[in-house]
């Protein structure tokens, strides 16, 4: 990293990383890309259960492991254990935040829930993700991505009408849930450095993040229309219910494509592209209303015609009339595509086991003090040493009675 490159805007702030999997853990890992030292504390043995499959047959080396763990220093502790518990109270004493995921009360009765914790750093944030929240009949419940976006609302809608609701291809809850962490932990640390904390005793607080919760969040109105009308939102597809025509399709080629023109001075576009300016002053087709009303008719015309036509020649038609267009990438398309490049949205990191390794850039794009990628993720205790020498401050003598009683 080069001596010139510019502070970046967490440095400063540590974070004990008490989670596994992602909903918690991805929460540090967007504070770490932007400059705060994350100290992943993980279990002896297998370590995180997202290091799972190995990247070409290389132990504790799975790409989830490499992207979501970037930045972060392994340390491995035993947290089932008296010594272990009291190294990491060792830790928090000089940490700013903790971010767990455990089920409610696992911590408590280790000695290393919110009243413990508190008690030995006044100042600290301690991010709390769980399935259901700390709090509510659910709360001892076990959560999993799929068991929160059904929970939440957010996979009921979601599909083809005659088939059954659909999970996301990925761990949608698990990702917002981690969003929102490190959006809270941002709130949190402004409350306590910038405005002198809201306790008057540190400025120290708990968010009790479920899991559920952001998935629910982003389901917009849907519990509005309900306690408004009693309408239940049913799935429709890749329809929208609010404007046609809006859909998928496919190209002569054989591609999926996407195009939304619901407004009128939109369709209108729409129709000069497709060579049919007449549709757009067709009293069926004339306003919005008049196209949902007839969102089959109108997106079966619009697949016909995007299907006697191949893949580049629709794009063309539509970028030069300005409709919103695109096509559904696959991983190769994203791989190879020129926009991508121009805004490196691609990182590509070497790791000394595998050589280099691809993973998403850094998000959001600051321009002053852009985040970084460091290193991918580490093997299990990679930086044991020196969180437990160089932190804590422990000699060899230490270290070894560690080992010795299986702490470390």
């Amino acid at each position: 990293m080069s001596s010139n490159a510019p502070k970046l805007p967490l440095e400063g702030v540590r974070v004990i990383d008490l989670g596994s999997l992602i909903a918690g853990p991805f929460g540090a890992t967007l504070l770490g890309d932007f400059g705060a030292e994350i100290i992943k504390v993980e279990q002896p043995g297998s370590g995180d259960a997202l290091r799972g499959t190995p990247v070409d047959g290389q132990a504790n080396r799975s790409g989830n492991w490499l992207v979501e763990a970037r930045n972060k220093k392994s340390v491995v502790i035993n947290l089932r254990v008296p010594a272990g518990q009291a190294l990491v109270k060792e830790l928090v004493r000089d940490a700013d935040v903790v971010m767990e995921n455990f089920t409610p009360g696992t911590l408590d009765r280790w000695g290393l829930g919110w009243d413990d914790l508190r008690q030995i750093n006044p100042r600290l944030i301690m991010a709390r993700v769980s399935g259901y929240g700390q709090t509510g009949p659910n709360a001892k419940r076990s959560g999993y991505d799929r068991i929160a976006l059904g929970f939440s609302g957010y996979m009921y809608p979601t599909g083809f009408p005659d088939r059954f609701p659909v999970r996301p291809a990925f761990p949608t809850a698990d990702y917002t849930t981690g969003m929102f962490g490190a959006f809270a932990v941002m709130l949190a640390l402004y409350q306590r450095d910038q405005q002198g904390g809201a306790d008057g005793k540190g400025g120290g607080q708990m968010i009790d993040l479920a899991l559920y919760e952001p998935s629910f969040r982003v389901t917009a109105d849907m519990i509005t229309q309900f306690m408004q009308t009693g309408a239940v939102r049913e799935r429709i597809g890749n329809r929208n219910p609010t404007f046609a025509p809006a859909g998928t399709f496919e190209t002569r080629d054989g591609r999926y494509v996407q195009i939304a023109a619901g407004g009128d001075n939109v369709f209108q576009r729409l129709t000069e592209a497709m060579d049919q300016p007449e549709l757009a002053t067709d009293p069926r087709y004339a306003k919005s209303a008049n196209r949902i009303e007839r969102a089959d008719e109108l997106e079966a015309l619009l697949g016909e015609w995007i299907g006697r036509h191949d893949f580049a020649d629709v794009e063309a038609r539509m970028v030069k009339r300005n409709v919103p267009f695109g096509g559904i990438y696959t991983v190769a398309d994203i791989a190879t595509d020129p926009h991508y490049a121009a805004r490196d949205d691609i990182a590509h990191i070497t790791d000394p086991t595998l050589g280099d390794v691809a993973m998403p850039a850094v998000f959001p794009k600051l321009s002053a003090t852009p985040g970084r990628i460091t290193h991918v993720g580490p093997e299990l205790g990679a930086h044991s040493d020196y969180v437990l020498r160089t932190i804590l401050g422990k000699s060899d003598a230490d270290m070894q009675k560690l080992r010795d009683d299986g702490v470390i």
